[in-house]
């Protein structure tokens, strides 16, 4: 079955928009309650969001989804998305879900499902849920006095914010550091400094007012430029950039200057490896991650083993074959000796520990090898992807053939946004800029004349 709903990470859109909208979402919960019901005890989902204005929209058609099917809700409010799978696994529920769209502009959002392991759901199960979700659910409505409770756990955050805590190397402090945390005007604004300050850093926060209109507005790990300038500002020892959902980060060193995910996943794998504490050999990131991540692990008998775009798929292949380090170049850091998708914090925390080990800078812990030039470029579309025109597919072709041995052309549609993201890396920048502009305006003229 072809899949209409669920994309890249759930389901994702412009808010009260097909399929964003309230009734789209109280099919949902209906679907996935019902999928998830197996077995006569009380079932129960736990629901969180993120601050944007539509999750007071969302979140009760959800709440409406699983009661009509006899399933409990557990909201939390405004909540990181690996909090929500903590108290998912914690809390024994059957389900949890994040309202969220992650990095997008506020006039986004979006519905993500973990299964009752806390992980993200296989695409299996999406597409099972798709066919409820399509299909007439009325025969399958609790009885009157079957319908499921919607209640508020007040001490959601504290949870976290202990299990978060409980990361950090015992002994180890952060006192000493100062250090800027942005938390996106997102659903980390309370817990990331609170997280911090307990374990007795000096911390400035910024992007800690969410108005519901403000997330990742200017701020947040795709905005950088205000935490990097706090950092000099301030002689902070390093800045800390979450996204909405606060399952990304992005770092800046004590001279403002930006560390990737690549960067973070090579320092984590080689101080593991030191240790004895890295499995799999190796880690796991997706076919964006920089040939300098690939050589650098390579040159320590570490293997980088790529997948598709998306942490999920990341996460799969750490489950199936022993890696307990994997993530992407944008920030998922996936650590599964802490939990069961990408935490930004819990990663800082880990990168932090290094840190303090080390007795080190930033700038010199986190910089782990050269990268080779990487450009990335997206163009927008409506209604069919231009990649489909025979004219593009030749010349993809023939960038490739130009390109050769000397680098990678990945092009793809993006699985939350109606984009084409174009990106070559290769030692030649001259040439990598000269495939990613012609294929770009390629493209954009293909997406215009279509």
């Amino acid at each position: 079955m072809e899949r209409q709903f669920f994309g890249t990470d759930g389901i994702r859109g412009l808010a009260n928009t097909w399929p964003m909208t309230a009734e789209i979402a109280v099919r949902a919960g209906m679907a996935a309650g019902l999928q998830f019901t197996r077995g006569d005890h009380r079932h129960r989902v736990v629901v969180g969001k993120d601050t944007r204005l539509s999750g007071y929209m969302l979140e009760p058609a959800l709440t409406a989804g699983f009661t009509s099917v006899g399933m409990d809700v557990i909201l939390v409010g405004p909540m990181p998305t690996p909090a929500v799978a903590l108290l998912t696994r914690s809390l024994r529920a059957d389900l949890g879900v994040v309202i969220s769209a992650s990095h997008n502009q506020y006039s986004d959002n979006g519905i993500k499902l973990f299964g009752p392991d806390g992980y993200k759901l296989s695409d299996r199960i999406e597409t099972e849920i798709e066919a409820r979700m399509q299909s007439d659910m009325t025969g399958s409505l609790a009885k009157p006095a079957n319908l499921g409770r919607a209640m508020r756990l007040d001490d959601a955050p504290g949870r976290y914010i202990e299990a978060a805590k409980a990361t950090f190397p015992t002994g180890r402090r952060l006192d000493g550091l100062k250090i800027v945390i942005d938390c996106a005007n997102g659903a980390a604004y309370k817990v990331a400094p609170t997280v911090l300050w307990e374990l007795e850093a000096e911390v400035i926060p910024i992007g800690v007012d969410p108005d519901g209109f403000n997330i990742n507005q200017d701020c947040g790990s795709t905005h950088t430029d205000y935490m990097c300038e706090q950092v000099v500002a301030h002689g902070a020892d390093l800045g800390i950039a979450l996204d909405g959902d606060a399952d990304r980060l992005i770092l800046a060193d004590e001279n403002g200057q930006l560390v990737d995910g690549d960067q973070l996943m090579a320092a984590v794998a080689d101080y593991w490896a030191e240790t004895g504490d890295l499995k799999g050999g190796g880690i796991v990131a997706t076919v964006m991650s920089n040939l300098g991540l690939e050589r650098h692990l390579a040159n320590r008998g570490l293997e980088l083993v790529r997948t598709q775009v998306g942490d999920r798929y990341v996460v799969e292949h750490m489950r199936q074959h022993g890696f307990n380090v994997g993530g992407e170049q944008s920030g998922h850091i996936v650590m599964s000796d802490f939990g069961t998708t990408g935490d930004g914090l819990v990663a800082a925390l880990q990168i932090l520990a290094l840190v303090v080990a080390e007795s080190r800078p930033v700038s010199e812990v986190c910089r782990r090898f050269e990268g080779v030039p990487q450009l990335l470029k997206n163009v927008r579309y409506a209604g069919v992807s231009p990649l489909e025109s025979p004219r593009i597919k030749e010349a993809i072709h023939a960038q490739r053939s130009r390109l050769g041995d000397q680098g990678r052309l990945l092009i793809r549609p993006s699985g939350t946004e109606p984009l084409i993201r174009v990106m070559a890396e290769g030692d030649d920048e001259e040439m990598i800029v000269s495939i990613v502009d012609e294929l770009i305006d390629m493209i954009g003229d293909v997406a215009t004349a279509g």
